[in-house]
């Protein structure tokens, strides 16, 4: 249960501290570090969706076989279904309306900041941020009650 709580957690981290400030230093174009963004953003998501549901699993089989009651809406496994849900919501509504949007207008530098196209993507852009500091907030939050109740 830890582990997977921790591999997620600390992806969102490294991913968030580590790999996009880096890429957007480093490659040659912000659009270059974009796409690269982009694609370890899903990956995230994807190790995310798989953690959360190795948690659920392991944590509702630990919790029946040591209290004989499984606890579906314990908090620990309702923070870890919001987790999802949010993970969801970014994967399949936010990412590839962003992706769209960056496709239309091929590299964003060269877009004006007042086109409709541009201010879309930053308002996603925004929300994407959003929702992946609430997964994070919501994965301590989750990852304190598992450790302190072991």
């Amino acid at each position: 249960m830890l582990l997977s709580l921790v591999v997620w957690i600390g992806g969102i981290i490294f991913f968030a501290f580590g790999v996009a400030p880096t890429v957007f230093k480093v490659l040659p174009t912000r659009h270059l570090a974009g796409a690269v963004v982009t694609r370890s953003l899903a990956i995230l998501h994807w190790m995310g969706l798989a953690s959360g549901v190795v948690f659920v699993v392991s944590s509702l089989a630990y919790t029946h076989a040591t209290r004989g009651v499984a606890e579906p809406f314990a908090p620990r496994h309702l923070m870890i279904y919001a987790m999802l849900v949010l993970t969801l919501v970014s994967q399949f509504a936010v990412s590839p309306h962003m992706v769209a949007l960056r496709t239309q207008m091929g590299v964003i530098d060269d877009v004006p900041p007042t086109d409709a196209r541009r201010v879309e993507f930053n308002r996603l852009h925004l929300w994407s941020t959003r929702l992946e500091s609430a997964v994070l907030l919501l994965g301590l939050a989750a990852l304190y009650l598992t450790a302190r109740r072991m």
